[in-house]
């Protein structure tokens, strides 16, 4: 036997290898954990019941023990399964020509990049840029963009109806607005390039906001006067949540096209502008209807 075995075979004797097991004693009693049943607080109080009927918040959940009810656990899973879809979602190529727009592309190759690189979503690849010189209209005073943004759900749900209503809302008010145009992987300063080519005063893109818990179909709006490459976003003007659950197309429009017009007439956007002088700029900021949450999960559904 070598030294070196011979030294490992005195160390297990040491340490009782030739009796591993310890004696065997009885094992003492193990009590019983406590008899303890958490009942959830059925009861809201007065303000959590109050509260409720103006916000889609969870308000006054209540609680099992240290821990959510079961139904308001599944509510939160389903909520977010809603916003895990809006951003997986992708437009569809065809999509774009089958409403109506010119289709346009950023650097974008993939989805995945899209989420990886914002850079790459800021600026036109070559094909789009010569067909936006190509058959977009110029020197027009609103250039109208819509786009997938981080919700293509939001885009192919509410994009047409927005840019229909925000159309008119500024040929309303005398203003020329551009050639429809959608782009895919498109990020918000993607705007820029695309207002600086066809030379309009403001460029306004309408694109899938990111989700939120049960929102996945939300719009955001920004707005900047003399778009060119190099805009910041203190330049710009935005108004999100535009969805049927939070501020109806319908009423967006008006306030876009409002901002629009104000920014042509004051010749800035952004930090610059003053909203005071906006015409119409208080409308819609009254006391809305209270909003009821939307249950995605039932009890029945467990």
């Amino acid at each position: 036997m070598s030294t070196t075995r011979a030294m490992i075979a005195a160390l297990r004797d040491r340490l009782g290898a030739g009796d591993p097991m310890p004696p065997r004693e009885p094992l003492p009693p193990v009590p019983a954990p406590p008899a303890r049943v958490y009942a959830p607080r059925r009861e809201q109080s007065r303000f959590a019941r109050e509260a409720a009927r103006h916000t889609t918040a969870l308000v006054g959940i209540g609680h099992v023990g240290t821990r959510y009810a079961t139904d308001v656990v599944l509510q939160f899973q389903a909520e977010l399964a809603v916003a895990h879809h809006a951003v997986a979602a992708e437009l569809p190529d065809d999509w774009a020509a089958a409403h109506g727009f010119v289709p346009l592309r950023s650097r974008v190759s993939t989805h995945r990049e899209f989420l990886l690189r914002p850079d790459l979503g800021r600026r036109l690849d070559g094909p789009s840029l010569e067909r936006l010189r190509a058959e977009a209209d110029r020197g027009v005073d609103v250039q109208i963009i819509v786009a997938d943004g981080l919700s293509a759900v939001a885009c192919q749900q509410s994009g047409p109806a927005l840019y229909a209503t925000l159309r008119v809302a500024c040929e309303r008010r005398g203003l020329r607005v551009g050639t429809a145009v959608c782009a895919k992987f498109a990020r918000v300063w993607l705007e820029d390039e695309i207002g600086q080519e066809v030379g309009a005063k403001v460029a306004v893109i309408l694109l899938g906001e990111r989700p939120g818990l049960g929102t996945g179909d939300g719009l955001s709006a920004y707005l900047v006067h003399g778009p060119r490459v190099g805009k910041t976003d203190g330049d710009r003007n935005m108004m999100s949540n535009i969805h049927a659950r939070g501020t109806p197309p319908e009423q967006a429009a008006e306030r876009l096209a409002a901002l629009a017009a104000a920014m042509i007439e004051q010749g800035t956007s952004g930090v610059g502008l003053d909203l005071a002088r906006v015409p119409g700029g208080d409308a819609g900021r009254g006391y809305r209807a209270p909003q009821v949450r939307q249950r995605l999960v039932e009890k029945g559904d467990r």
